[in-house]
């Protein structure tokens, strides 16, 4: 059973008065000392924060948000976490097929209107699933772009009424670099080839050494979240 949303409150007040300079390994330890029912959000771009909750609780429930668009590359990687790591991971997908989203809102929704498709391909999906959780937690950084520079270690997620943690806001490049070699994770392999930020297919395309990570998702529009951080 869930907690109640004044519980989640107290808690979520909690969190911020006490996490701020938190390891990743601490904020998670906190979510389960406190009882949460907590969920992983995984996009299987790299592994970090799926591995850290899985040694702080084996078993972890890590969403992945199937939009029938992503890399074949993508797929890969969250079937060599299913297979490897201590978790369980769930494939979350969209009430319509691409072909039956197609058929009511036309071919490309993604290039016509890619608000209304990650829409309905992953913020709708998440908020589902997690009305089973009281928490979740998600990969964001605050150096990943200007958009995420304030992102906090803890915060109530008011849309969803959940409490939502970002175990490595305060990370950087290096430091993920640094845990990702340090326990040999898994990675998504188009990291390697000029995919720093990984999302759907269609939305994401490769970027130039040195330039903004992120500046390859949605390029050529002024979107640059998909909507499940807002």
């Amino acid at each position: 059973m869930t907690l109640s949303e004044t519980r989640l409150r107290e808690l979520a007040d909690e969190g911020v008065a006490t996490l701020a300079d938190s390891t990743a390994q601490e904020v998670l330890q906190w979510a389960v000392d406190s009882g949460l029912r907590l969920a992983v959000a995984g996009s299987m771009q790299d592994t970090v924060l799926v591995h850290l909750a899985s040694v702080v609780l084996p078993g972890v429930d890590v969403l992945f948000l199937d939009t029938g668009y992503h890399f074949a590359e993508t797929l890969q990687t969250r079937d060599r976490v299913a297979a490897s790591y201590r978790v369980h991971l769930r494939s979350i997908t969209p009430r319509q097929t691409v072909p039956e989203q197609d058929a009511d809102y036309g071919v490309a929704l993604h290039e016509r209107d890619p608000d209304l498709c990650c829409a309905l391909r992953k913020t709708q999906p998440l908020d589902e699933v997690l009305d089973e959780y009281d928490a979740w937690a998600t990969g964001l950084r605050r150096v990943e772009s200007e958009s995420r520079r304030d992102t906090p270690v803890v915060s109530y997620d008011e849309r969803r009424d959940k409490i939502k943690l970002a175990p490595l806001a305060a990370w950087s490049d290096d430091d993920v670099a640094a845990y990702i070699a340090h326990h040999d994770l898994i990675s998504n392999p188009l990291l390697a080839q000029g995919y720093p930020s990984i999302g759907c297919g269609p939305c994401t395309r490769r970027v130039a050494a040195g330039a903004d990570a992120r500046s390859g998702r949605w390029s050529g529009t002024d979107k640059v979240e998909c909507g499940i951080h807002l």
